[in-house]
């Protein structure tokens, strides 16, 4: 027996006393090491080495102790552990010898804590459920876009039938709606989700929304529409200007107003039914049609409506942009862009009007009587002209958020290391693209998350695999690991349904069709095994759970297929998220490498005895698993029930229990599945429950009363 497989440590509760300690605290950091062969273990902080105590002997295993005073900054530390003398280092890779080895302390992969910091506890480990809304259900007509109503990007907007193909993505609305949401509430309450993330529902007038034009409102598209007067655009040869049925249902406050207060319905039916709403901010830039910048002089002529940006140069909202030289007054065009997209002006952070402003706008939607439950983050590292401006202003937006609303998660979009944004001061976590979503596609599919590329040598890889989960996970504190978004999808990025197909490439060039011919449920199942078991909170891509495919953006924004949903499909994963909320090691405890060969994939969940044991089999032939599971330390000879297993037939819910034989476990995972087996220490169920927060008579009361707009700082709008 090779005893440093014995060796382990993490920054769970198991081996570190206080996984988000207090300013001025003394942590215990702990790391079990082989019995009877360790001559000693010792923690290096930062630069300095401090020697552990011996804390007692159990088994095959001993547990060194430290004890750490905490300061105001994060601390990193690894292992060093003698074992028959012969010098280890421990960290987030596991055990690497250090003699003869220059490259074997690696700061890239130490330990983090970091004293002060905390994450919602509801978050970690909830399972999220991201909704489209314009693609998810259309609760009520009467608010539907308008073909002709106006124009977008120089062409007319269209109402598409549901089930309609889409085009170019740019024209096209669906009339899903915040009615529609609040009529699936229980679909999704059956699913078994604990959160929903809606994609931005604020006025705008793309089918996306990430082009806000009125922070304030949710879009009467998406809302309440009671004033619906005035013509249609009617052609893309006029200005939007003339759009007089548009600018009536997106500026009259009888229509924003009623907007909002739904949304208020929407959040109080879902805490009703244990389920918590975020929200998502896109706060790097606006849309060219926003009312501070009025590109499409849809204020213009409003009453009650100040002077855009655009309109003219002593505009109050002169400021909130960046002009270049060269532009001249009325009808400026010469402002910044994001990206150089003149549809999305990018917000000057140097104006303290609007730096507060935002501020304000993000404690208002986490507040009564709105009562959303946090916020995602669009392009969150873009927003600001410099680093400096952006750390300082997310540093600030965490601190109004959080004095709003405490229990407000904040999660930003990120490609590459968060890191810098995640020592305590800003965001809680990420959408986790590089320690989840990539990783998984690769090992399953060999396909990038955008169906750009294929890497078939990649299909099965356990070490490309877990070198990558090594190197991005360890850029996460434990707080921030454990609320990380795990998906599969989402509106950015293909369907993992259509990654299956191994195709390489985009809609406009494969077609339609091509998104799922020859698609491989069985591996979509294996993935969502994987997103279920796996460290962070399991992120559902509205329609995944369906069978949905799509080519990447706008492919993978169909409409929601009600009445054509694959019923099998949507069965498994229910099954996989009860399994997911009944196991608490699922959502708090540690992850064990177990070995097995090249082409599957086998790891533990370890939570205070209680352990499930993950088996991945991407092969085509059925294999058999000898797995050393005394190295989990919850002892020899325990039974291990198999409670979801797939292949290429299908799931069973259901199965044997297996024992162990001192130690090694004896499996056997057919061609292209996967097995999840269980130890329960306790003879009872113990699902894990989401807390979500109870109105009291003052929420109530606003809920019945209109809507209160906060008022911006320098404006004089009057809706």
């Amino acid at each position: 027996m090779d005893k440093t497989k014995l060796i382990f440590s993490d920054t769970t509760s198991e081996y570190l006393s206080n996984t988000e300690p207090e300013v001025g605290e003394t942590i215990k950091v702990r790391i079990r090491t082989p019995r009877g062969v360790t001559d000693k273990a010792v923690l290096v902080v930062d630069d300095g080495i401090m020697p552990m105590k011996r804390l007692r002997r159990k088994g095959d295993f001993e547990i060194y102790q430290a004890k750490v005073t905490l300061y105001d900054k994060m601390i990193r530390y690894y292992f060093k552990v003698t074992v028959e003398d012969e010098v280890y280092i421990y960290d987030h890779r596991g055990v690497t010898k250090e003699a003869g080895n220059p490259y074997a302390v690696d700061e890239k992969y130490f330990f983090r804590v970091i004293p002060g910091y905390k994450t919602p506890d509801w978050a970690k480990g909830a399972v999220f459920y991201q909704i489209y809304v314009d693609r998810f259900c259309n609760g009520d007509e009467s608010n539907d876009v308008i073909t002709g109503e106006y124009k977008y990007i120089d062409g007319l907007v269209e109402s598409r039938d549901w089930t309609g193909p889409i085009d170019t993505g740019i024209h096209e609305h669906f009339g899903g709606d915040l009615k529609g949401v609040i009529d699936k509430l229980d679909y999704l309450k059956k699913l078994g989700v604990e959160v929903i993330y809606l994609n931005p529902i604020f006025v705008s007038p793309s089918n996306h929304k990430y082009d806000t034009a009125d922070y304030d409102y949710v879009d009467p598209h998406f809302g309440v529409i009671v004033k619906d007067e005035g013509n249609l655009l009617g052609s893309p040869d006029k200005e939007n200007k003339e759009a007089g049925r548009f600018i009536s249902r997106v500026t009259s406050a009888e229509n924003l107003e009623a907007s909002n207060e739904l949304f208020c319905k929407l959040t109080a039916e879902a805490h009703k039914r244990g389920m918590r709403v975020i929200l998502d901010g896109v706060f790097n830039h606006c849309g060219s049609f926003n009312k501070w910048m009025d590109a499409e002089r849809i204020y213009e002529d409003q009453p009650g409506y100040s002077k855009g940006a655009y309109i003219a140069e002593d505009s109050p909202y002169h400021d909130y942009f960046t002009f270049e030289d060269g532009g001249n007054w009325p009808y400026n065009d010469k402002y910044k862009a994001w990206w150089d997209y003149k549809t999305l002006p990018k917000l000057n952070y140097e104006c303290k009007e609007l730096y507060d402003y935002i501020l304000k706008i993000g404690a208002k939607w986490v507040s009564e009587p709105f009562n959303a439950d946090g916020w995602r983050l669009d392009v969150a590292a873009d927003l600001g002209p410099d680093a400096e401006t952006n750390h300082r202003f997310w540093n600030d937006f965490r601190k109004t958020v959080k004095e709003a609303n405490p229990e407000a998660i904040i999660l930003a979009e990120h490609y590459g290391d968060a890191s810098p944004w995640l020592s305590g001061g800003q965001w809680d976590t990420v959408m986790n693209y590089d320690a989840f979503m990539e990783p998984v596609s690769w090992f399953l599919t060999g396909i990038e998350k955008h169906s750009d590329e294929y890497k078939p040598e990649l299909i099965g890889d356990t070490d490309a695999f877990w070198n990558s989960m090594a190197l991005c996970g360890a850029r996460f504190a434990m707080p921030s690991y454990q609320t990380a978004m795990n998906e599969l999808s989402n509106h950015d990025h293909s369907r993992f349904l259509t990654r299956t197909t191994h195709k390489a490439g985009r809609v406009e060039d494969l077609g339609t069709d091509a998104a799922s011919e020859n698609a491989d449920k069985a591996v979509m199942r294996q993935a969502v095994i994987m997103q279920m078991t796996w460290i962070g909170a399991p992120t559902l891509y509205y329609g995944d759970e369906a069978g949905l495919a799509g080519f990447t953006d706008p492919d993978n924004r169909r409409p929601y297929p009600w009445g054509n949903e694959d019923k099998d499909l949507i069965k498994f994963h229910r099954k996989a998220i009860k399994l997911h909320k009944y196991s608490p090691e699922l959502s708090y405890g540690s992850l064990m490498r177990l070995p097995v060969h090249s082409g599957s994939l086998a790891y533990a969940r370890v939570y205070k005895k209680e352990a499930s044991i993950v088996i991945v089999n991407t092969m085509n032939v059925a294999m058999e698993y000898k797995l050393p599971v005394y190295i989990l330390g919850i002892g020899k000879g325990k039974k291990y029930r198999v409670k979801l297993r797939t292949d290429r037939d299908g799931f069973k819910t259901r199965g044997q229990s297996v024992k162990d034989e001192n130690g090694m476990l004896t499996v056997i995972v057919e061609a292209g599945g996967a097995v999840i087996l269980r130890h329960k220490k306790f003879g009872f169920k113990k699902k894990r429950t989401m807390t979500v927060p109870k109105p009291g008579k003052k929420e109530k009361e606003k809920v019945k009363e209109k809507v209160a707009d906060i008022k911006e700082p320098v404006a004089t709008d009057k809706v």
